[in-house]
């Protein structure tokens, strides 16, 4: 009992009591003051965490709307919830057109993953990569890599909706390959098809290669149907009038 009382009150950093365990042993507030120190760093590792990722603000999966998509493969999304994706490092691929809830899946995802006690990190494809081929000297762009390469998971959104030159084409294969290397999880946004990548980075010798490690070890949901931000923006525009 004193080694585990030593380990734990180490554990969670307390080793001023630890060094003095035979005064305070048997102490009733030992316990009552291990339970306060440890919620504490659990809510400050969160919410450290949770800074780092940039996931700002978004809806909760209990606001999703699962009767508006057309086709949306819910027990399957559902069950990514359970994480196994991360330990198997796997990648997450949401297809389908705009406003069908792909970021705000791919947010609760991530969110998860940090409440789990894992990192992760958002980020849109276009801030991505600008920021990588904008990187001057190998040191810069290492430390760069390093930001999208160390979080558990990364999630890279609206991949699809810009056309990209030869050099962000390689940047971003550098930090899938990276990643796969590693067996760290990437969630993508899409609104292209695979075989439409190749409209993404015209003459980018690097795109069969990084769809390849993408869908390697992957989960592919297409969700389909119209924008829900439209039908909301209808809905206040007819409210206004009435």
């Amino acid at each position: 009992m004193s080694d585990d009382l030593d380990k734990r009150l180490r554990a969670i950093g307390l080793i001023g009591l630890a060094a003095r365990l035979d005064e305070i042993r048997g102490e009733p507030w030992v316990e009552r003051v291990i339970a306060i120190e440890a919620e504490e760093r659990q809510r400050r590792g969160f919410d450290s965490r949770f800074k780092n990722s940039r996931l700002g603000r978004f809806k909760p999966m209990a606001d999703y709307d699962w009767s508006w998509p057309r086709a949306a493969h819910r027990e399957a999304i559902d069950a990514l919830f359970q994480l196994r994706f991360i330990e198997d490092g796997a990648n997450v691929i949401l297809a389908g057109p705009n406003g069908v809830g792909k970021t705000m899946i791919a947010k609760n995802l991530a969110h998860a993953v940090i409440r789990a006690g894992k990192t992760g990190r958002f980020t849109t494809a276009s801030a991505m990569l600008n920021e990588l081929v904008a990187q001057e000297g190998l040191v810069a762009l290492s430390r760069a890599y390093r930001r999208y390469t160390s979080p558990a998971v990364l999630v890279v959104d609206e991949l699809g909706y810009v056309a990209y030159g030869n050099r962000h084409a390689d940047v971003l294969f550098e930090v899938v390959n990276r990643r796969y290397e590693l067996g760290r999880s990437v969630i993508v946004t899409t609104n292209r098809a695979f075989q439409e990548w190749g409209d993404l980075f015209p003459n980018a010798t690097c795109v069969v290669p990084l769809v390849d490690r993408l869908v390697h070890r992957s989960d592919i949901f297409e969700i389909d149907g119209d924008s829900y931000r439209l039908k909301e923006a209808q809905e206040r525009a007819r409210s206004r009038e009435a």
